[in-house]
């Protein structure tokens, strides 16, 4: 039966945990800093993505103007490990606990939000009474991807409201989340520049100075111009995940996470029964996220022609390419996850490697802060 080596798992991980490349990680983070800055745009990343205080310290020291998360609970994780510039990249409506939070906050970092309504920013201006000038917000622009955000034209109205419930208006967001799909990027990222520029032009006719024009996805980050956008917010690029290899917007060399994965269950196949193994990795680790344009369920980095048509909740179906020989019983294989903020989710620490040398774990602190 043939084997496959797996030394690039280190002997002390137990299967299924989830593997950080430090040195693919730190390149990527390097080359992201290197090429934003060569635009003349700041870098805010989405630490949603990682959830890890020591990935965000490591983004900050190559050079991050600040970073980017999803809720106050993880503003929260990152600014009591040091962070010290924290976006909350999201509409948040906000009652007397949340207005609580954000006043602790605000006194140890630099917090800014999101807003698409007039009624959210009234909201928020009302509950944070006194501290409402501590709090800066970005009102949000929809630019195709239709979700959250107000029409271009109507950030104006939405930033009198917020300036009269006594925020502090500081500029415009919005998130190409079309660009999420095959041969979209480029017209994902035109359009968020249309967007920001006509958002900022209300703004600006209403009387604000625009201070931040703030935009780009992993897919589109690059391709953001500085004459539209002053920062971009990508999250992915730290890992790269299946997502990313199949829309073409990084290679194998580039993933730096990966999901060790023990085969549990062999099959020869024939008459019409695929030729598979079953790994010990499911919905419960890689996420059951899965674009409809995907090829399946994640991709082996070791083996690009494998592919992972179903998923449950402890196993993974792979169907392996006949000219290929089948992994024996016991192998150990590396899954790249389509969607790698989902994994992130769903682990409490992770395994930092080096050459199939496990050098420390880290606490996916900012996990489960859904609120």
């Amino acid at each position: 039966m043939h084997r496959i080596p797996d030394s690039i798992v280190p002997e002390g991980i137990d299967t299924p945990d989830v593997l950080i490349d430090r040195d693919v990680l730190g390149r990527n983070i390097e080359r992201m800093a290197a090429a934003v800055r060569a635009k003349g745009l700041a870098l805010r990343p989405h630490a949603k993505t990682h959830k890890v205080p020591e990935i965000a310290a490591l983004q900050l020291a190559a050079g991050a103007a600040g970073l980017t998360v999803a809720t106050i609970g993880e503003a929260e994780v990152f600014a009591a490990h040091g962070a010290g510039d924290l976006f909350l990249a999201y509409p948040l409506w906000v009652g007397p606990r949340q207005a609580e939070r954000l006043r602790r906050l605000s006194a140890t970092a630099r917090i800014s939000t999101g807003v698409d309504s007039a009624e959210a920013a009234a909201a928020m201006g009302r509950q944070l009474g006194d501290a409402a000038g501590d709090v800066a917000v970005l009102v949000e622009v929809d630019s195709g991807h239709h979700r959250s955000g107000v029409h271009p034209d109507g950030a104006g109205e939405v930033a009198l409201a917020a300036a009269r419930a006594g925020l502090r208006v500081e500029g415009v967001f919005t998130f190409p989340g079309h660009s999420y799909a095959p041969g979209m990027p480029v017209e994902a990222a035109a359009q968020e520049q249309g967007a920001l520029d006509r958002a900022a032009g209300q703004l600006e006719a209403a009387g604000f100075e625009v201070l931040r024009r703030s935009g780009g996805s992993t897919p589109s980050a690059l391709l953001t111009e500085s004459s539209a956008a002053t920062e971009v917010r990508p999250g992915v690029y730290v890992f790269g995940d299946a997502q990313q290899l199949e829309l073409g917007r990084c290679s194998m060399e580039d993933i730096a996470l990966t999901v060790a994965s023990t085969v549990v269950s062999r099959h020869e196949g024939g008459s019409g029964v695929p030729r598979r193994v079953v790994l010990d990795a499911g919905s419960k680790v890689l996420g059951s996220d899965r674009p409809a344009w995907a090829t399946g369920h994640g991709r082996l980095i070791d083996h690009p022609e494998a592919r992972i048509p179903a998923l449950s909740e402890h196993h993974a179906t792979v169907v392996w390419p006949e000219e290929h020989p089948l992994p024996a019983l016991g192998d150990r294989l590396r899954v790249v996850p389509n969607h790698v903020c989902l994994t992130m989710n769903l682990v409490d620490d992770v395994a930092v490697v080096r050459g199939g040398e496990l050098l420390e774990r880290w606490s996916v602190a900012a996990r489960g802060r859904n609120s």
